[in-house]
């Protein structure tokens, strides 16, 4: 691969990086486009170090993305699809539905905080032109 190259390759993760990022304030709209980006470029960065980072990318994106479904799940199920057992007749049963639900948001938080912590790191990384582990 020559210099011009690789360089395009730099700022195009840079690109795709800053594009994770802004998803954060477009309430995840622009969470799709990266990805597709990666995987159109993923090939044309085989055997350098920057290999890694598209597969990084990649790997925050479906590991955030199973977290998140996972989380969803629980809270749909904890509520009973849209809160329906939280106006149970029992107490116990909405105490019950609430922190199951809790666990839920728990799951969503922690991948939420696990997908920027690997955005910044990954960021860092391509900014001091070094792979990702």
């Amino acid at each position: 691969m020559n210099n011009n190259q690789n360089r395009s390759l730099v700022t195009y993760n840079h690109i795709t990086y800053l594009l994770y990022v802004l998803s954060y304030f477009t309430a995840g709209l622009l969470w799709i486009v990266p990805i597709f980006m990666n995987y159109a470029k993923r090939r044309d960065a085989e055997g350098t170090w920057l290999a890694t980072h598209f597969d990084w990318q990649i790997k925050t994106f479906w590991y955030s993305i199973v977290w998140f479904i996972v989380g969803i799940g629980i809270i749909t199920f904890a509520l009973g699809s849209f809160g329906v057992s939280i106006m149970a007749d029992s107490g116990n049963i909405a105490v019950g539905s609430v922190l199951l639900a809790s666990v839920g948001f728990i799951i969503m938080g922690v991948a939420f905080i696990w997908h920027l912590y690997r955005i910044v790191r990954g960021w860092i990384a391509l900014a001091d032109g070094r792979p990702v582990p």
